[in-house]
């Protein structure tokens, strides 16, 4: 055989090879995984699914299980990726004994009979919401129905940045949701809100009821969402989709305040007791809060904290069993942690003065000056904005900052 062709045969072999070789490696890793860490044998111990959804055997990865075990194990910070996929709770039946649980109102049986459910699929995901350099990340609680709600916030103090200034990251948004409560009304809703995320991009929602009692539920879901998929997010507002934020004073507050710190900033209550009165939406029965006062919390309407925290807040609260009242539910996590919340002014949840009546509550220059105030409709959001964001003219100027 003549020298070119011995080199062309070399070269045709050379390149087979280097092809197989190749192809074995993509199918062992993907690009991330070789980015972060090596494959590790506890993949066989999570969920995989077929093209049809249905779930296979964990141990059909291995041909012999054992030899899974050769490699080095690593510290991993956790999951990677959302690893709730099927729903499979069933009632607490053995509550049904207890005389303490049989004088309870329904609501609160029902609440404490799937207690112990705590994770649900996610239905609607955007991990690329932390993606980059992200300094604030807004959240904001709303149910599938309440689309002129997430609209009015979209189009003010929700609306995404490029760069908060200074050389910060940038400002993303996303709204938290679960199902709606409404049997009948569920598959009509869920098509809209499909459609809604497909325009934006910014909905993040799980398979459980929204439900007043079900916001503890998107407290934790959201922390574990950001644990897994946010480790490097800089700080987080949280509040509900009927509030008016003055994101300015939110950058200005947080321009000298560092990530690492235990920030956890709003409306602070302190001593406050559980409310024993049945007519009342926040009443808790002595059979499920014993104590006098709660620990200190923040106003759920909105507050401010720290991406560090955040993340430790999510252990914390994998430790303490559910709570009906998500905001108290917080305290008792920060209480874990051994945190304490700050009070700020600026933070206004409930209302600029608690006299609903007052004319304050409508003045445009003390939303100017604050950094949220509750509570406003989808209208009285868009008018109040372009009042404070107009040519406004105020005899003097609150100093909250």
């Amino acid at each position: 055989m003549s020298l070119w062709k011995r080199t062309i045969y070399k070269s045709v072999c050379l390149s087979l090879a280097l092809l197989v070789a190749v192809t074995v490696f993509q199918r062992s890793l993907t690009p991330s995984q070789f980015l972060q860490e090596p494959l590790l044998p506890t993949l066989g111990l999570q969920k995989a699914q077929k093209p049809s959804g249905h779930l296979v055997n964990p141990d059909s990865f291995w041909k012999n299980p054992k030899d899974a075990v050769t490699l080095t194990p690593m510290v991993s910070r956790g999951p990677q990726a959302w690893d709730v996929t099927t729903t499979n709770c069933s009632a607490n039946v053995n509550l049904t004994h207890q005389p303490w649980f049989q004088g309870l109102e329904p609501h609160f049986q029902q609440f404490l009979f799937y207690r112990h459910c705590r994770y649900f699929p996610v239905l609607l995901n955007h991990p690329e919401k932390c993606s980059g350099d992200v300094y604030l990340l807004v959240v904001v609680k709303s149910v599938i129905t309440q689309h002129d709600r997430r609209e009015a916030i979209r189009q003010t103090w929700g609306r995404e940045q490029e760069s908060a200034g200074r050389g910060r990251g940038a400002v993303h948004t996303l709204f938290l949701l679960g199902t709606a409560s409404k049997q009948e009304e569920r598959a009509h809703y869920q098509q809209l809100l499909a459609y809604e995320d497909r325009i934006y991009g910014d909905i993040l929602q799980w398979d459980f009821l929204d439900s007043f009692f079900n916001l503890t539920l998107k407290e934790i879901h959201f922390l574990k969402w950001l644990d897994i998929y946010c480790p490097h997010v800089h700080f987080i507002f949280k509040g509900d989709d009927d509030v008016f934020v003055n994101p300015t004073n939110l950058l200005e507050f947080l321009a000298d305040r560092r990530p690492q710190e235990d920030l956890f900033v709003g409306d602070v209550l302190q001593h406050a007791r559980p409310i024993r009165r049945k007519d009342n939406k926040y009443y808790i029965p002595g059979a499920l809060y014993s104590q006098a006062s709660y620990p200190p919390y923040a106003g759920g309407g909105g507050f401010l904290m720290a991406g560090g925290l955040a993340r430790r807040l999510h252990h914390a609260c994998d430790t303490l069993e559910l709570y009906p009242i998500d905001d108290v539910f917080l305290g008792m996590c920060l209480e874990v942690l051994g945190v304490r919340p700050t009070a700020h002014e600026g933070f206004k949840t409930f209302g600029i003065s608690r006299n609903r009546n007052s004319r304050m509550n409508k003045e445009p220059c003390f939303f100017r000056s604050m950094l949220v105030v509750h509570k406003l409709l989808p209208t009285e959001l868009l008018a109040m904005w372009g009042l404070v964001h107009g040519n406004l003219t105020c005899s003097r100027k609150l100093q909250v900052l």
